[in-house]
């Protein structure tokens, strides 16, 4: 390790971040106390006589044990966890109540690991609503969606079509906690997240949903389809007698990884950009 140069030690911390190595995982706290090592013998002092300090003084200057861990309830069942959801999310009059609702809810895994419930941000006045996916590290530290590098990109595309999350548009994701190590959500955490995405878009009630990434698209649209093959191809959103135009998008932190699918991109945004003179 002597070896490494400062910028070697910067480059090696870089790795661990962008392999989602930045967190503690652990549902409960452990207590390091409860098991303690059996006393070993007074050790001899420097005149070699045996260390006779009353038991009560050494007390008085070693720091309490931790009071032992209360275990942790038991999770809910899938099932039981779906129905809690959508009767929360069902009650919810406004976004400030769905936003409580969200945080009072405990059925979802991914609460527990994630720092923050990553609700929205923009105008939610907005007649164009996007849905991405789930929050990643730096979602999840501010607790607003695309505000890494990928959110980064998607303000620069947006603003090329006179569109701007502080004037025109809403963001969301279908997941609001943040999965561990950035994995993909399972599809038990997307089912239970899906009841609060389903009363958010009926909540803010877009004239466009953009939905950016596969599990948007497969979760709000019912389709099998991936991504690449139906992107920028008009699709309706249905839910509850209301049909709204949704537009199928690559997802930004994709098109960092591949850039040679940013001329997809800009057809999309170019599509999108007559649709909305056309209106």
């Amino acid at each position: 390790m002597s070896t490494l140069t400062r910028s070697d030690i910067i480059e090696m911390l870089r790795q661990h971040v962008q392999a989602g190595c930045t967190d503690v995982l652990a549902h409960e706290p452990v207590n390091q106390f409860a098991a303690l090592p059996p006393q070993m013998p007074d050790a001899p002092t420097a005149a070699g006589h045996v260390n006779d300090t009353p038991p009560h003084a050494v007390a008085e200057t070693q720091t309490p044990l931790a009071k032992p861990v209360t275990p942790a309830a038991p999770p809910m069942a899938e099932e039981d966890a779906v129905a809690a959801a959508t009767a929360l999310a069902a009650k919810a009059e406004t976004l400030d109540d769905l936003q409580s609702a969200m945080a009072d809810f405990d059925g979802c895994a991914l609460k527990a690991t994630a720092k923050n419930l990553v609700f929205s941000d923009g105008q939610r006045r907005a007649k164009i609503m996007i849905v991405g996916e789930a929050p990643g590290g730096d979602e999840d530290r501010q607790g607003k969606p695309f505000v890494g590098r990928a959110g980064q990109l998607l303000d620069q595309m947006l603003a090329s079509i006179g569109l701007s999350r502080d004037e025109n548009v809403y963001i969301t994701n279908v997941v609001p906690w943040r999965p561990p190590g950035n994995r993909t959500p399972s599809l038990d955490e997307i089912a239970l997240c899906k009841p609060f995405i389903t009363r958010h878009i009926e909540l803010i009630q877009p004239d466009i949903l953009l939905l950016f990434g596969n599990i948007s698209n497969k979760t709000l649209l019912g389709t099998a389809t991936g991504i690449t093959k139906l992107r920028g191809r008009w699709q309706s959103y249905e839910n509850c007698g209301a049909s709204i135009k949704a537009l199928p998008l690559l997802h930004p932190a994709y098109v960092l990884r591949r850039p040679e699918t940013k001329v997809d991109m800009w057809a999309d945004l170019c599509a999108l950009k007559q649709d909305l003179l056309d209106a």
